[in-house]
């Protein structure tokens, strides 16, 4: 290198070297060098009073947060979004005045936008990842949105932390990876120093994590909100959405392997499904609680790492959503759709959740940045059906046209309009809480439960589902390099269950720690995927058809599958058509390289008189995955032979009688999963 060279090297490393910020063993200060006393906890009106907008430290940190990332969501930014249509069943005037409940004769229209968390867009579907279900309510009086996700609590009670934990989760900053995944250091290094994520670690390992499909999950509002009636009386309410086919998971060494096959797997199921007319259909149901009793429960209504146990106080199912038109253009709906949980409609109202607090706060700067500009609610995609009227003005993107010389209130040149509306013209009113308290940065003391229902969530799972927790357990750690970190998050999780890391301990080679778990026997059923509907409707049946297939059977057993709503797929060597007995012919979908036994939920072996030692080899390899994975398999004519090694096996089916055969397969496709095969060696 010449000298010159070595002198502009030596500048610039001396340029960066001033940029370069070693954090460790230093306190901690805002931007503006202010050491900050509390970073744990917003700035609150009393211990469990709403956050206040004095609390600059807040602010500055999430205002930081929201504008990391432009343009792609810091979070949510993997999606897929969809058109349909709500109806309440029956009106719920006692509770709330928000007209979209009032009256079931009023199909409000909606757009879903479904999501993993952790990934960037261009991450796939099948991550282990909480998934966000966020629904906009196009009402009469203005939109509401429902920002939720598939799993009903999250990781942290204050909304300060949300950028910690974001960060923790996402790739390490040094290297970049891994990508949409939490199976590394820093993830579990926030989880061991931040105990109040116990309950949703608790859920993310489990198969909730991992859906079957984005119309088989289910999804809650997480925060406690507020109806409101006419007369003004208050109930502290949480939403639920509960999907009609019933609540179904993967396994993990297939999600893993779906992720390479197709990335794409949970959008093309949801695209494809509404094409086919098979309308994904959720009903929403309401836990709804007195404000008299707020009190009355061994768990702070408040805690956003809580949830309401369904046995303790149930859910009223009061209507559904059905999902009937895709989207015309992804990035124009898909990726513009701003939601925020502070779009609300007179009758729904807060609750003092620190959580829903800071994200009331957060999501409007976040869309600003995102957006560019403060007009993002006149992207169509987020325009409101009904007018809407004030002085706000100009901005990037400005697409309304302000006629007249007044944008200010008070006026008299436009006889003070548009002027605010009475109560009674439908005007929004705050619920009046009385708040009283010290301006404090702390934890309610009744939030400080950690493990209660982390223990009441592993005390709901079947067998199997307790077997799939403490492997989700060991592949996460087994990822982690640090011996410190895998030991204090098996410290940590004694406290649930010694089975869970007794297990887990020995797995990843760390010590079984002393300390025993809390002593707390209640479980809830309602949180066991086990006891889900089990339907055939829309399930996938790869079938396994070589030329010489028997015309009449195959053809007959295929109209009986799909008279169930199943929706078979043939699969061959090659494309083009299949020749039968009886001049039967079938048309192949599939090729066996252009699929996989991984995208499917279940496999019918059917064969042929004409096919080859190559074409026997991959339907067995199809059949031994699916068998693997606990799927059903069918097998009728040539098609036994090849998979005689699963006769008389759980959830497989071979008859020659073909009438039986498809009703005993429906059957099978039916149950999802066939768990007894894996029982054997739990």
């Amino acid at each position: 290198m010449s000298d010159d060279r070595k002198e502009f090297q030596n500048k610039k490393d001396e340029q960066l070297e001033q940029h370069r910020v070693d954090d460790k063993d230093k306190h901690l200060t805002t931007n503006q060098g202010l050491k900050v006393s509390n970073d744990e906890h917003s700035l609150k009106a009393g211990v469990r009073g709403p956050t206040l907008m004095e609390d600059f430290h807040f602010r500055e940190k999430m205002t930081h947060f929201d504008h990391e990332r432009i343009p792609e969501r810091i979070v949510h930014a993997r999606g897929f979004s969809a058109h349909g249509e709500f109806e309440v069943y029956e009106s719920m005037k006692e509770y709330t005045k928000a007209n979209f409940l009032a009256d079931p004769s009023v199909k409000t229209p909606v757009f879903v936008r479904f999501s993993t968390v952790a990934g960037s867009k261009g991450s796939f579907d099948t991550a282990r990842d909480a998934r966000g279900f966020a629904t906009k309510f196009y009402t009469q009086e203005g939109n509401f949105d429902l920002v939720g996700n598939n799993i009903p609590v999250f990781f942290i009670q204050d909304a300060v932390k949300f950028p910690d934990l974001v960060h923790a989760v996402k790739a390490e900053p040094h290297h970049g990876m891994p990508q949409a995944a939490s199976a590394h250091d820093t993830f579990w290094d926030f989880v061991a120093n931040n105990q109040e994520s116990a309950h949703m670690v608790m859920w993310t390992m489990s198969d909730r994590a991992i859906p079957r499909s984005l119309r088989m999950m289910e999804g809650f509002g997480v925060h406690t909100f507020r109806f409101v009636n006419e007369e003004g009386k208050a109930h502290f309410v949480k939403f639920h959405w509960k999907p009609i086919l019933g609540t179904h998971g993967l396994v993990w060494d297939e999600a893993q392997k779906i992720s390479g096959k197709n990335p794409d797997f949970h959008r093309a199921d949801l695209y494809e499904s509404i094409e086919n007319g098979d309308y994904p259909e959720y009903e929403l149901g309401v836990q709804i609680i007195a404000e008299e009793d707020e009190f009355k429960y061994d768990f702070d209504v408040l805690d956003p790492t809580k949830l309401w146990p369904e046995e303790e106080v149930p859910v009223k199912i009061i209507g559904k959503m059905t999902l009937n038109r895709n989207v015309d253009n992804v990035f124009a709906e898909n990726e513009q759709v701003a939601f925020h949980p502070g779009h609300v409609v007179p009758g729904i109202d807060f609750s003092n959740d620190p959580l829903l607090q800071g994200r009331l706060f957060s999501y409007t700067d976040t869309q600003i940045s995102r957006l560019g500009g403060p007009n993002f609610h006149e992207i169509p995609v987020n325009k409101p059906v009904c007018p809407f009227h004030n002085n706000q003005r100009d901005g990037m993107h400005r697409q309304t046209i302000n006629t007249g010389q007044v944008s200010y209130h008070k006026n008299s040149l436009a006889d003070n309009t548009p002027s605010p509306a009475s109560e009674e013209e439908g005007g929004y009113k705050h619920y009046q809480e009385k708040v009283e308290g010290h301006k404090i940065r702390a934890r309610s003391e009744s939030f400080e439960d950690f493990f209660s229902q982390a223990k009441l969530f592993w005390n709901s799972m079947s067998e199997v589902e307790k077997d799939h927790i403490k492997k989700a357990f060991s592949f996460e750690l087994g990822k982690v390099e640090s011996k410190s970190v895998q030991q204090q998050v098996v410290n940590m999780f004694a406290k649930v269950s010694s089975e869970l890391v007794t297990e887990v301990a020995d797995n990843i080679g760390v010590d079984r720690p002393e300390g025993g778990e809390i002593d707390y026997t209640k479980s809830s059923p309602a949180l066991s995927m086990e006891k889900t509907t089990k339907t055939a409707k829309s399930r996938k049946i790869g079938v396994i058809v070589g030329d010489g297939f028997n015309g009449v059977d195959v053809t007959h057993i295929l109209r009986e599958f799909k008279a169930e709503g199943a929706m078979p797929e043939i699969i061959s060597s090659k494309l083009g058509t299949l020749n039968g007995s009886d001049d039967k012919t079938l048309e192949v979908d599939h090729t066996f390289l252009t699929a996989d036994s991984v995208l499917f939920d279940a496999i019918y072996v059917v064969g042929g008189k004409n096919i080859d030692k190559e074409f026997e080899q991959h339907a067995y390899n199809f059949a031994e995955e699916a068998f693997s994975h606990f799927k059903p398999i069918g097998a009728t004519h040539e098609g036994k032979e090849l998979i005689e090694t699963y006769k008389d096996q759980i959830g497989v089916v071979m008859e020659d009688d073909v009438n039986v055969f498809a009703d005993k397969f429906i059957d099978a496709v039916a149950a999802h999963r066939h768990w007894k095969r894996q029982l054997v060696n739990v």
